[in-house]
């Protein structure tokens, strides 16, 4: 297995190359869609380590550039609207993508997470590639019942110090309520109470339809049964991959 790329450029837009730069005979370009606590961000990091792709993550990409002393006009867009409490807007987020073609059209490959989330970003997107001669192979939409994410993120628990993340059942502390790192309490945050769970979920519902019958109806869609440890979810994903595909996969 090679090196993980540095994402540097990814980071700090095009003025900057990454390195070292790896090109495959057939990268991998893909999109991941889940619901908030569906484990796609792990899903992300496992999936680059087998198939060698960037992992693209916007919010890496936001909390990078938070220590950045000058960020790109829409950057620093974005992350005023943040700073408020408001959704960057479309247009901030395609902005920034420009800003990393890059990135897209780089010969080792990408998967997108946290992009697209709206339909009007994903008809963007393939208007970006389309200009920058690729496209993406596929969009893994990982999945779970209802009743399974509210278990999930309602045993969430944080550190009001550290920020340390903990789970009432998968992942407790060594004493209840009493962070390992550094001794602080640990708390249930608001958004981590079943009904406003419940209420990010119909929300995400309603935001996410359009984009599945979009990517559905180009053929490039691909549901995922989110549940189980993350070593079988990937091994799940990377099956999907290879039938839709029909190429062999790491």
């Amino acid at each position: 297995m090679s090196r993980h790329p540095s994402r540097v450029g990814w980071f700090h837009g095009d003025g900057v190359s990454c390195e070292p730069f790896i090109r495959r005979d057939r990268p991998y370009r893909l999109a991941l869609l889940g619901p908030p606590g569906v484990g796609k961000g792990t899903q992300a990091k496992l999936l680059c380590a087998r198939i060698g792709a960037c992992h693209l993550s916007t919010g890496d990409l936001f909390r990078a550039n938070q220590c950045i002393q000058d960020p790109s006009s829409a950057m620093a867009a974005a992350l005023d609207a943040m700073g408020r409490g408001e959704l960057v807007s479309d247009e901030l987020v395609i902005s920034m993508l420009r800003e990393r073609s890059n990135c897209l059209r780089c010969g080792g490959g990408f998967v997108l997470d946290g992009i697209p989330r709206t339909l009007a970003q994903a008809e963007s997107i393939e208007g970006t590639l389309r200009e920058l001669g690729v496209d993406l192979n596929a969009v893994v939409s990982y999945e779970l019942p209802l009743k399974e994410i509210v278990d999930r993120l309602g045993g969430r628990r944080t550190c009001v110090s550290c920020n340390a993340v903990y789970h009432a059942t998968a992942n407790p502390p060594e004493f209840e309520g009493t962070c390992d790192h550094c001794g602080a309490e640990l708390v249930q945050r608001d958004d981590d109470q079943p009904e406003t769970i419940r209420v990010r979920m119909q929300a995400y519902t309603e935001a996410t339809q359009p984009l599945l019958q979009f990517y559905a109806g180009r053929g490039r869609l691909i549901r995922i049964e989110a549940h189980g440890r993350p070593e079988k979810i990937v091994e799940r994903t990377l099956d999907a991959l290879q039938n839709h595909l029909d190429v062999e996969v790491p």
